[in-house]
């Protein structure tokens, strides 16, 4: 596919409405990965989101099933809730300028 790829696996570069830069993130998995449990697929949605925490704490509120706890990293926090079907998405506040 002549993707350029790294330890992430492939990052991919944009700028948002105000012009600051930003990234989307491609990741390969082992075969045998558990990452994705509880759900039975083996991808999930991403999504990039402001204040990881306080979203979490009103998905919360609102009855929405939150896997595990906050995950922090120099490229961002990561937090993980259920869909109604039972699939495992991933929330990322990310750390744009870690990619660079």
């Amino acid at each position: 596919m002549g993707l350029k790829t790294d330890t992430y696996g492939s990052t991919f570069w944009w700028k948002d409405k105000d012009g600051a830069d930003c990234s989307t993130q491609w990741s390969p998995f082992a075969e045998d990965t558990t990452y994705f449990a509880p759900s039975e697929k083996q991808f999930m949605q991403n999504f990039r989101v402001a204040n990881l925490g306080k979203l979490l704490d009103q998905l919360k509120q609102e009855g929405v099933t939150v896997v595990g706890e906050i995950e922090s990293y120099e490229y961002g926090k990561f937090g993980w809730i259920l869909d109604p079907e039972g699939n495992k998405i991933e929330l990322w506040e990310p750390i744009d300028s870690a990619f660079k």
